[in-house]
């Protein structure tokens, strides 16, 4: 049986308050990303450039970072942080679906190939107009 678990990246559009990193994201894209995984059944976790891996659940403060602007030092910084906080979450995985930009994958997912895990880009190369479609179904013959 393949395990599967999805991490899905942040977006600038957040609530002003506190939230469950489910929730803190409001934007149209993490919204339905947010849809397109919670119908898998599967785990899944949220890539926040200031907080590195969080659980949905995890409460979180608004904030205003992101990997678009950092320096490639940083972006290895954060991709390590990231690996370490992923770890115990990968006993018995064998595919890691990226949902999330190439900022946030350009030194993550080598990383878990590394460790022999398949990783998955389902949506990449599409603009966000043919990503929002895909979301809601529309496949753009991306498997």
């Amino acid at each position: 049986m393949t395990v599967t678990i999805y991490l899905v990246s942040c977006v600038s559009q957040k609530q002003p308050n506190p939230a469950a990193a489910k929730d803190l994201y409001i934007s149209p894209w993490f919204k339905k990303a947010r849809r397109f995984v919670d119908a898998t059944g599967l785990p899944w976790f949220v890539l926040s450039a200031k907080y590195g891996l969080s659980h949905p659940d995890r409460l979180v403060d608004p904030y205003e970072l992101t990997l678009n602007n950092m320096p490639v030092k940083n972006r290895r910084l954060w991709a390590d942080r990231v690996l370490v906080q992923l770890r115990p979450h990968l006993d018995g995985v064998d595919i890691v679906v990226f949902m999330a930009g190439l900022r946030y994958r350009e030194f993550l997912a080598p990383a878990l190939r590394h460790y022999g895990l398949k990783v998955s880009v389902p949506m990449e190369g599409l603009r966000m107009g043919q990503q929002l479609q895909w979301l809601t179904g529309e496949r753009y013959g991306v498997s």
